[in-house]
Order: C-alpha cells, then structure tokens, then sequence
C-alpha cells in the first residue's frame, strides 16, 4: 500500500478545541487589558494642579502615554496577551506540538467516535498566524503607547476564536480560502 492512500489531515474537532481553550485565554486577556494602564484615562499629577484636558481638543492622553515601557510590558494584560501570542506562535511554528493539539490529541480526541471526514491543516494554521498577527499588533501598539489598542486586539481575537469555539465558523480559515483561491497560497508554484 502506498502513502496517497494514507488518510492525511486533522481531525476537525482539534481546531474547535483549541479555539474554545483560546477564547478562554483571551477572555481574561481582554478582561485584564480593560482593567489595565491601556484604558485608564487619569493621566499623571503634575503637582498641586489636575490634569484637564483643553476644551475641544482633539486628543487628551491617558495614563498609558506617561508610563515607561517598563510598566508597559509588566501591566497584567500585556503579560496575558503575550502568552496568547507566543500560544499562536507555537501553533504555527510546530502545530503537532503545540500543547491544546496535544491534550486533544491525547486526552480528548480518544473518546471520540472517529470523525467522519478529516480537513486540511493548513486553514487552521493560518488562522492561528491570523490570530499571531491581531495579538501581536495589539503588543506592539501597546508597547509604543497606543491607547486601547490591546483591548481591541484581543477582543478581535476573542471574538474570532468564539465563533470558531462555538458555531464552527473560522475566520483565518475563511481567509486561506479566499487567498488560496485567489492563487496567493497554498498552492505549489511550477518549477
């Protein structure tokens, strides 16, 4: 018997997994970034008078423009959304040994009936580098002082990861199929 006929792909239901264990993860990510220096709008005393912004001006800063990068990198939601980062770092770099695939694999995916069809993995391997892009420019954003853009980076990724999680619907994978049937990938070039 020969390779073509070995079944190849994923189980579909280890996306799904993962995507649920994610929103988790970035839920409190979300939640920690609100509640952090990205959203507070006291800005710093300078002395024995408030801070008030001009009437009608266009911008006020809030506090996260009077932080150092330090206290930028140690605010909680940064922390949180960094390790969601390096989580869809991992799923991209090494899928098989990324560890939600792991645990499915090993712990989830056993007492299951074999699923009825096997898909491709590589949708579900972009999505997890759609979703490296979204968190890691709310991170960088974050770190150059952008006012809420971490909140709404990882509330963008929540909310992908949650109608992944929950009705099946994987936006990143949506996008693979657009770009691969627009020819930009996941098709070999001829030589």
């Amino acid at each position: 018997m020969s390779d073509s006929h070995v079944p190849t792909g994923i189980d579909p239901r280890g996306p799904r997994f993962v995507a649920a264990i994610t929103s988790v993860l970035l839920a409190l990510a979300t939640f920690l970034a609100l509640t952090g220096i990205s959203t507070t709008r006291e800005a710093a005393s300078f002395g024995w008078f408030a801070y008030q912004p001009l009437a009608g001006a266009a911008y006020a800063p809030g506090a996260l423009a009077f932080t150092t990068v330090w206290q930028r990198i140690f605010d909680p939601g940064f922390i949180a959304a960094a390790i969601v980062a390096a989580l869809f770092l991992w799923g991209v770099v090494s899928p098989r040994t990324a560890p939600w695939g792991v645990v499915f694999r090993r712990l989830v995916q056993p007492r299951l009936a074999p699923p009825a069809e096997l898909e491709d993995p590589r949708p579900p391997r972009f999505a997890q580098g759609v979703g490296l892009v979204v968190t890691g420019a709310g991170l960088i954003l974050h770190l150059v002082a952008v006012p809420w853009a971490l909140p709404i980076a990882t509330a963008a990724a929540l909310v992908a990861a949650l109608l992944n999680a929950v009705f099946g619907l994987c936006l990143g994978c949506q996008l693979y199929l657009l770009l691969q049937r627009a020819g930009l990938v996941g098709r070999s070039r001829p030589a």
